[in-house]
Parts: C-alpha cells; sequence; structure tokens
C-alpha cells in the first residue's frame, strides 16, 4: 500500500469477498461490519493519497473476538445473555488498532464467555477449521485464528486465559502470542478469570505479529494491572540469529498420550534451533503435573465472581417475564442466558469459594500457582526460553469432545502453565500430521517478548529455508 501497488480499498474487499465465500461453511464471524471497513479504507487511502502521516496498520483489516467492547457493534462474548449488547465505548486494544491506522472488519466467534478449546461452546454455532472443516479450530479464540488461516482477516486479536490464543494458532497453523500479563489492556475485554486473561495477536507469521503487538501494548491507566513498562520496538527483535541462546526443554510437557507425530515435529524443531547455534538442555518443572486441577479451580472461581453480574437487569438478556422479583429474574435470565459450560464453569467456581471450602480448594491452588511461578523462574535463570508442544495432538473432530470435559480439559495440559505464572507464550508452525498443523510453543520470563520473537524468527526462517 506504501508502494500504491494496493489500495486500502482494493485489500478490504478482497477479504471482505473471502468472507463472503468461505464464511458459510466455517463461520470465522458472527458479525462482519463492510460498510464501515470499506468507508474506513477509503478514508485512509484518501489520507494517503493526501500525503498525511499514517499509522503503521494503516488499512490493514483486521477482526477482533467478540469479547472486546467495539463501540456501536454488537459484542455478544458467544453467549445468549449478551445477544443485544452494544458498547458504548472500544476497549482499549481496539482504540489502539484504530489509531494505528487498522480497519475493523468485524468480531469473531468464540467459545461463550471465552471458556472453552474448541470453539463448539458458543451459543451462536461451532467454528470449524479452514484446513479441514470437520474439525475443530481451538478455542476459545478460534473464529480469530480461522479467519487469519482462512485469509478472511490479515490479522486478528485473541485472548487467552488457559491457551485461547495459543492453541488456536497451533490447531490452525498460523503464529499466536500470549504477551506477559499486564503488558497489553485488558480494559473492555470482557473478563473471564481476570487473574489469567491477556489479549494477544493470531497473525500469518512472526513479522505480523511483532508489529500488531507494537501497536496494542503498553501501559494503560484504565487498567490497575496494566504493566507501566516501555515499549520497545518489537520488530528489531526479528534477527535470524540464535547462536548462542540457551534453550530449555522441559521433560514434563511431553505427556503420556501425546500425539507421536506432534513430539517428533516439536523435536525436530528444537534440534533445527540447535543445528543453527542454540544450546539445548533438558529442564524440569515439577510442579506442572498440578497446573491443570490449579487452573480449574482459580478460572471457574474468578468468573463465578465475573459473571454475577449478568443478572438481566442493566442489559442483555433478561427475563421473559418483567413483573416478577429480582430473585425470579435472575434465575430466569441465567438458566435461559448461559450455556451448560458457562454454567458448568460458575457452578465450579461458586463450590471453591463457598463457606468452608475456601481453604481446601481456592487457596490451595493459590498456593500451587506460586509453586508453578517458582519452578519458572529457576528454569529462567539457566535458560532464556522453554520449548514444549501446544497441544498433546492436532486438532481433533467436531463433537469428538464436547460431551466430556475432562476430555476437553486435557487440551490445555501444555498451555494453562503460562497463564499460571503470568508469563509470555509464543505458537509458530513446526509440522504437519495428516495435513492438520502442530505449533511449537516458545516460552520465556515476564517481559521476555522480545526474546520469543528472535527464537521464533529464526525458527521460521530455519524452516522455510528448509521446505524450499
Amino acid at each position: 500500500m506504501r508502494t500504491r501497488q494496493i489500495s486500502a480499498v482494493e485489500l478490504t474487499r478482497s477479504v471482505l469477498d473471502q468472507i463472503e465465500r468461505v464464511d458459510g461453511q466455517l463461520h470465522a464471524f458472527l458479525a462482519a461490519r463492510p460498510r464501515q471497513a470499506l468507508e474506513r479504507a477509503a478514508s485512509i487511502d484518501a489520507a494517503r493519497a493526501a500525503g498525511q502521516e499514517l499509522g503503521p496498520l494503516a488499512g490493514i483489516p483486521v477482526a477482533v473476538k467478540d469479547n472486546m467492547c467495539t463501540r456501536g457493534t454488537l459484542t455478544t462474548c458467544g453467549s445468549r445473555i449478551l445477544h443485544n449488547f452494544v458498547p458504548p465505548y472500544d476497549a482499549t486494544v481496539v482504540r489502539k488498532l484504530r489509531d494505528a491506522g487498522a480497519v475493523i472488519i468485524g468480531k469473531t466467534n468464540l467459545d461463550e464467555f471465552a471458556m472453552g478449546s474448541s470453539t463448539e461452546h458458543s451459543a451462536f454455532g461451532p467454528t470449524r477449521n479452514p484446513r479441514d472443516p470437520s474439525r475443530v479450530p481451538g478455542g476459545s479464540s478460534g473464529g480469530s485464528a480461522a479467519a487469519v488461516a482462512a485469509n478472511e482477516a490479515m490479522v486478528a486479536l485473541g485472548s487467552d486465559t488457559g491457551g485461547s490464543v495459543r492453541l488456536p494458532a497451533s490447531f490452525c497453523g498460523v503464529v499466536g502470542m500470549k504477551p506477559t500479563y499486564g503488558r497489553v489492556s485488558r480494559f473492555g475485554l470482557v473478563a473471564y478469570a481476570s487473574s489469567l486473561d491477556q489479549i494477544g495477536p493470531l497473525t500469518k507469521d512472526v513479522t505480523d505479529c511483532a508489529l500488531v503487538l507494537n501497536a496494542i501494548a503498553g501501559h494503560d491507566p484504565n487498567d490497575s494491572t496494566s504493566l507501566d513498562w516501555a515499549v520497545p520496538d518489537y520488530t528489531q527483535a526479528l534477527v535470524p540469529e540464535v547462536r548462542g541462546m540457551r534453550v530449555g526443554v522441559p521433560r514434563e510437557y511431553f505427556v503420556a498420550g501425546m500425539q507421536p507425530e506432534v513430539e517428533a515435529s516439536v523435536r525436530a524443531a528444537i534440534a533445527a534451533l540447535e543445528s543453527i547455534g542454540a544450546a539445548v538442555g533438558e529442564v524440569s518443572l515439577p510442579h506442572t503435573r498440578y497446573a491443570l486441577d490449579a487452573y480449574y479451580v482459580i478460572a471457574p472461581a474468578e468468573a463465578s465472581a465475573n459473571l454475577a453480574r449478568y443478572d438481566g437487569v442493566k442489559y442483555g438478556l433478561g427475563p421473559a417475564d418483567r413483573d416478577v422479583d429480582i430473585f425470579t429474574a435472575m434465575e430466569a435470565t441465567r438458566a435461559a442466558g448461559f450455556g451448560a459450560e458457562a454454567k458448568r464453569r460458575i457452578m465450579l467456581g461458586t463450590y471453591a469459594l463457598s463457606s468452608g471450602y475456601y481453604d481446601a480448594y481456592y487457596l490451595r491452588a493459590q498456593k500451587v500457582r506460586t509453586l508453578i511461578k517458582q519452578d519458572f523462574d529457576r528454569a529462567f535463570e539457566r535458560f532464556d526460553v522453554l520449548i514444549t508442544p501446544t497441544a498433546p495432538t492436532v486438532a481433533f473432530r467436531l463433537g469428538e469432545r464436547v460431551d466430556d470435559p475432562w476430555a476437553m480439559y486435557l487440551t490445555d495440559v501444555c498451555t494453562v502453565t503460562v497463564n499460571i505464572a503470568g508469563i509470555p507464550g509464543l505458537v509458530v508452525p513446526c509440522g504437519e500430521s495428516g495435513g492438520l498443523p502442530i505449533g511449537l510453543q516458545i516460552l520465556g520470563p515476564a517481559g521476555g517478548e522480545e526474546t520469543l520473537l528472535r527464537v521464533g524468527f529464526a525458527y521460521e526462517r530455519q524452516r522455510s529455508s528448509r521446505n524450499r
């Protein structure tokens, strides 16, 4: 666009045409904004023609997960309880995208309130994997990952509470980053589990990931958990050089039952990094075995508190009969508005926080959280990054796990530790099995996004040269 080979309107129209062609099958979007997107693109073209200084993402079509507030555009969180909610303001990340010149083309599908690993728990129907529509795209940001993989958006935003950016990136064959907790503002992100949630980009390659992170990272006074750290130019980390970098391989992440092709692809990626100069060693994170149990206490407990605000009074779904007392109204609203998975997690969380059980469950889970964080701290004294699989398997079939919550939760076994510890994680494609993508997960210490991008970029270049 800078060299006038293509205009913002042409690029936006091509993306909207692709949505028209394929989204009837994939269902990556809950709401597209074709008129507003084309008007925005036209204004960017006019500004460029007038010689005005434009933002770094000027004219780039971006999709936004439907749990981030967008002024004047429906924001449902994939739930019936918010079926008619139109926010009066933009989330900070959406405002920052607009400030950078991005064209917001629509809102993407997700598991209800981001509670899921497959995007099958949306009240508005599942999203399908572009590589194989009989399979899931991962979750909960499955709509965003599918949109990028299917060329329905150049980049997209997702949210990651226990792997919800990284798992869809792995299943759909795109790049996804979960930044350090607090690196990106959560203001305007509809909360699931407030101490775990973090917004991150889904992109076609590591370079685009750095560009989007440049745009959305930074302190926000509207978010009390936002880190007041300077934002570097993440594109400066994109050097294809890892000589001398220390790469740790945690033995606990190669779990029993892992698909052999997944382990083989990840170990081949580790060998590829070693071949270009990285020093590789094994490390133990002994409390990883407790992470999934701790996560499925902490996250539902926080969800129970966060979702208590949906009472049918102020906005969203209300009771059919308005002439009832407040408690009957709330019961009717929540019974009709929440799906099965949201109800399951609310009940789990309410139980874990209830009198007599708080110490046994929630407090103990928080103690385990501390131990997991300490494991990572010790590991990063020895290693610059850690490398693991993203998921034990490739994308599974639609319906295969939807009626088995424990099997679904096990999908997150390699990702939840990152949110528990508050550290960043980057996923890049590293192979395929039966035509389905496999993702390599790169982990770093808090604030280590530059190192992750450097390693991911070097691996991406090395893999590209091998595949020529």
